[in-house]
């Protein structure tokens, strides 16, 4: 058993959709994260969940490792191939299957974008919420079980599927779930595959969530003297049942990141980014109310917009922090982690990694989704620096470290991938020796995605 001989009879059953070619293999072998790049034997491009199969099956029968691949957008290294083998790209069913618009759900290949799912669904009065910042795969999105700005609003990824197929370790093809909205039917396949980082299934095909579009949208900023204020405010809109589509925080070095960016100018404070979903004057109240509150928690300079072209540079500029702060030192790279902590525990997980950072003599921002205590650190170093990098590495091992003291997660939106491995006995204890009970049992061989979420020996 050999991945050569894997290689061979894919190419018999794939053609010109099997390469070896090195710019090919090169393209599969490095994603957005800071890890090594890695490139696999062989890239294959399937157009269907019965070619998938076919697939799986050759590579089981020769032991050849299999990694999914959407568009390699991932943070962690989810989609290098470390132990070697094939690189799965989906990206060619990237098909929309079926609309429902009464049901208000879509069928979709797991290979197409969220923003190509989005312009698909324009005419229909209806949009596909979850917004991770890069316009990622809806494969690798549930795969990782992403989210996103409006998460507070609308939920992650776990939240918006409601069926998927997959194909398995053996080749078989299951599906998981219904478009119904709810089941109280036998173990939830669907919970576990989604945010399995293709580590026990590669998913072929989604049933997901559909919202109509908000007739009236309005978008604040407002600016604190402080982090405890910023979530104080954040806490009390909450609890007051203020209807929040968005709410961010972005800290004042990503402010003054931001503002060379997107050629903007706010104050360089820590920012609350905030937008409403609801009828024009429904949007209008709920941003007079978050202003007042705001303003009992020392905010200031608040201002709202309902314009459309105003809110879509605000959010791209959101979306694009980490960009924006490595613009600031040419020639840098980054590492752009992310944690989650109970909402009453972030600002003191904030400071904390501020503090961190400046100790360690590093630059970078601290941003996130302050509604459901969920914030990324964008650390940058000098490639060339290697002790640099240590420091770098240090400071998100103590920001991982401190969420968990805290209450939290080491990850809420991005992920496990090899990039955080290390943490999850932490974090699980005993429920990662069943994590791996249930590898061995649906991928024996561990041929799927192997030395990912966690090592079986």
């Amino acid at each position: 058993m050999t991945i050569q001989t894997a290689v061979e009879q894919l190419r018999t059953l794939l053609g010109d959709r099997l390469s070896t070619a090195d710019s090919v293999r090169d393209l599969h072998g490095r994603d957005e994260s800071w890890h090594p790049d890695v490139l696999p034997d062989a890239v294959a491009f399937p157009q269907s969940t019965q070619e998938v199969s076919e697939i799986v099956k050759i590579c089981a029968a020769q032991g050849c490792p299999i990694v999914p691949w959407g568009v390699g957008t991932s943070l962690e290294g989810h989609a290098l191939a470390v132990k070697g083998g094939i690189s799965l790209d989906m990206t060619r069913m990237d098909r929309v299957l079926e609309v429902h618009a009464e049901d208000m759900d879509a069928v979709v290949q797991p290979g197409i974008t969220r923003e190509a799912l989005n312009e698909h669904l324009r005419a229909t009065g209806l949009f596909f919420s979850v917004d991770p910042g890069a316009n990622a795969t809806l494969g690798g999105m549930a795969a990782t079980r992403a989210s996103g700005t409006n998460a507070v609003r609308y939920g992650t990824m776990r939240d918006n599927v409601l069926a998927l197929e997959a194909v398995l370790a053996d080749g078989r093809i299951i599906r998981a779930g219904s478009r119904a909205r709810k089941s109280s039917t036998g173990y939830d396949l669907k919970a576990l595959l989604v945010g399995s980082e293709g580590t026990l299934g590669i998913i072929t095909e989604l049933t997901v969530k559909l919202w109509g579009t908000p007739e009236g949208i309005s978008a604040a900023t407002c600016a604190f003297d402080s982090p405890e204020g910023a979530v104080a405010a954040v806490i009390q809109t909450i609890q007051m049942g203020v209807p929040m589509a968005r709410i961010e925080y972005v800290d004042e070095w990503s402010i003054g990141a931001v503002n060379a960016w997107a050629k903007m100018s706010l104050p360089e404070k820590p920012h609350l980014f905030v937008e409403f979903h609801g009828t024009p004057e429904g949007v209008k109240e709920q941003a007079a109310i978050f202003g007042e509150i705001a303003a009992e928690h020392g905010g200031g300079d608040f201002k709202w917009t309902t314009n459309a072209e105003e809110r879509a540079k605000l959010w791209h500029a959101r979306h694009n922090f980490y960009y924006a702060g490595r613009a600031l030192r040419p020639g840098c790279r980054g590492i752009s982690t992310d944690v989650c902590v109970p909402i009453s525990r972030l600002a003191e997980a904030v400071i904390e990694a501020r503090r961190d950072m400046q100790a360690a003599g590093l630059t970078g921002g601290l941003i996130g989704h302050v509604g459901d205590g969920n914030f990324h650190a964008g650390l940058y170093f000098d490639p060339e620096d290697p002790e640099e990098l240590v420091r770098v590495k240090e400071v998100a091992a103590k920001l991982a470290r401190t969420a968990l003291r805290l209450g939290g997660t080491v990850s809420g939106e991005h992920g496990i991938g090899v990039g955080k491995k290390a943490y999850m006995e932490a974090e699980h204890g005993e429920a990662l020796g069943v994590m791996a009970q249930i590898k061995r049992t649906l991928d024996p061989q561990g041929i799927l995605n192997p030395g990912k979420m966690l090592d079986l020996n």
